[in-house]
């Protein structure tokens, strides 16, 4: 599914990372399923950056703000696996929009306090090249002009490559792109004409990735969304075939559209203690991917300008905070987990919960697949998604994304409608397809893939709590359901879970 966005707002000073506390699967009843745990702080990396050495390391090569090019022709000069200094003050490229750093392998780049190398509005990319396990840390890198879709540093996605205490600010397209075996720690990827990071590589995938420790705020400026209508291609991380990430200690507020954005074949994701809050769309997309923990996450305030404009507009799809789109727990691509797993997160104010979804009309060779050209990872051959053998198994399972095998359990939902400002439309829960209509040699038309994932595909939800007026949604849109329905048969969701229609209560 394609997001449309809206204004962000400015950050706030503050923030702590509330968590919920772990619990175990006894089967003894419990009061409150959720508990919250103490406060932990947040990353606060933008307002307070790392600062870099304040001499050069023994051994490095200094580089000069007041020699245009300096950085260029030094890394050309210098072997692998050079440290280099880069002094305080306003470094400059050459004039031509496509000169860039081309690192060696195993170069590192520190930037002193003061540091910053300047793009001026008309070099294209800072750090390129495929040269692997690069370290750029402590260094400002802004205002270079990446066309859509490309990134700053890293720009041809090599891998092993380490980015700490950097600010990544004011660019156009990516602050920066990802490769294989990637770090990026402790950086303030702030404002960004399209990402803070794109995770994309164009040929193979990305695997082990870790983002950690890093403030993610006000990306995509340029408001690609309007540009490029239905694009799904902005928020502040963009993930595509990503084999392998941790995202954790993160600080991902006020972007325009979506907040943290799995799209198309990512497995094995561990999502885990970090701050979600103030984007303008759903804090987190996890879509047509597999196996993932979503854990100790606080996610608030989410989704209010996408929620609303959906509410204007009279749509009455429940759009959430937590999208969880064609994508489910699968045993048979290996990784860390064989499920989806949401537990023990903290969602406050955010316009809706959590939307378990299928598109009837999406899957493998269909016209109506928007990742196109792209197959499920359990089918190599797309073309063989197609009459007869789709009819029949193992393709009529195989060539769909399913959302299938999903846990959500001991989270806290809690919602205010005052505060959210809204009166209806922002308080559900849900588990639903459409109905099956296209192409016409679908095998899934009609209700199937609905029946399948509200009742055969494994989605459950168990311990939570609720605080705040909450509906639930089954099988369709026009399926709106009390608390007591959502329990009882057939859909028997949310056992030994909690609710209160106001705190207090």
């Amino acid at each position: 599914m394609k997001r449309r966005l809206g204004v962000w707002s400015a950050a706030p000073l503050v923030v702590v990372l509330l968590t919920a506390a772990g619990c175990d699967d006894a089967p003894a009843p419990r009061a409150e399923p959720a508990a919250v745990a103490p406060a932990t702080p947040v990353a606060r990396v933008c307002a307070k950056p790392g600062s870099g050495p304040a001499k050069a390391p023994a051994g490095a090569v200094t580089v000069d703000p007041a020699k245009v090019g300096d950085l260029v022709a030094k890394t050309k000069k210098s072997p692998p696996h050079t440290t280099f200094w880069l002094r305080p003050g306003k470094h400059r490229l050459a004039s031509d929009r496509f000169a860039q750093v081309i690192p060696k392998k195993g170069n590192r780049y520190l930037g002193a306090p003061g540091a910053v190398l300047d793009g001026g509005k008309r070099n294209q990319y800072a750090f390129g090249g495929s040269a692997r396990d690069v370290t750029i840390s402590h260094l400002t890198v802004q205002r270079f002009v990446a066309p859509p879709d490309e990134g700053v540093v890293n720009h041809d996605s090599a891998d092993g490559w380490v980015i700490e205490h950097a600010t990544i600010q004011h660019n156009t397209g990516a602050g920066l792109m990802a490769g294989a075996r990637q770090r990026v720690r402790a950086n303030c990827l702030r404002e960004n004409g399209q990402y803070g990071m794109n995770a994309y590589k164009g040929k193979g995938r990305i695997s082990g990735l870790v983002v950690e420790g890093n403030e993610i705020v006000g990306n995509n400026t340029g408001d690609w969304e309007r540009k490029r209508k239905g694009c799904g291609c902005t928020g502040g991380v963009k993930f595509w075939a990503v084999d392998g990430a941790d995202v954790r200690g993160n600080w991902v507020h006020d972007n325009r559209g979506t907040g943290l954005w799995a799209d198309t074949n990512n497995n094995d994701f561990r999502i885990e203690g970090n701050v979600l809050e103030k984007n303008d769309g759903a804090a987190l997309i996890y879509e047509t991917s597999y196996n993932a923990v979503i854990r100790k996450n606080t996610i608030r305030r989410n989704n209010w300008v996408e929620g609303r404009r959906y509410a204007d507009r009279g749509d009455s799809f429940p759009l959430a905070t937590v999208y969880i789109s064609e994508s489910g727990g699968e045993p048979r691509v290996k990784a860390r987990t064989d499920e989806i797993e949401i537990d023990r997160n903290v969602l406050e104010d955010n316009w809706s919960g959590i939307t378990l979804w299928e598109n009837a009309d999406r899957f493998c060779n269909s016209p109506a697949n928007t990742s196109s050209g792209d197959c499920t990872l359990l089918v190599k051959d797309t073309e063989r998604c197609a009459r007869p053998g789709i009819t029949k198994e193992p393709l009529y399972a195989d060539c769909r994304w399913k959302t299938q095998r999903v846990d959500i359990h001991d989270n806290r939902f809690v919602l205010d409608k005052a505060v959210v400002e809204c009166t209806t439309k922002c308080d559900r829960m849900a588990v639903l397809a459409n109905y099956g209509t296209y192409p016409d040699w679908s095998p899934y038309m009609g209700e199937r893939v609905a029946e399948s994932i509200t009742g055969k595909q494994h989605n459950r939800w168990r311990h939570n709590t609720y605080v705040g007026p909450w509906k639930f949604v089954a099988h369709d849109p026009s399926r709106v359901l009390d608390f007591g329905q959502w329990q009882a048969a057939p859909y028997r969701q949310d056992d030994r879970s909690t609710l209160r229609t106001r705190a207090g209560d």
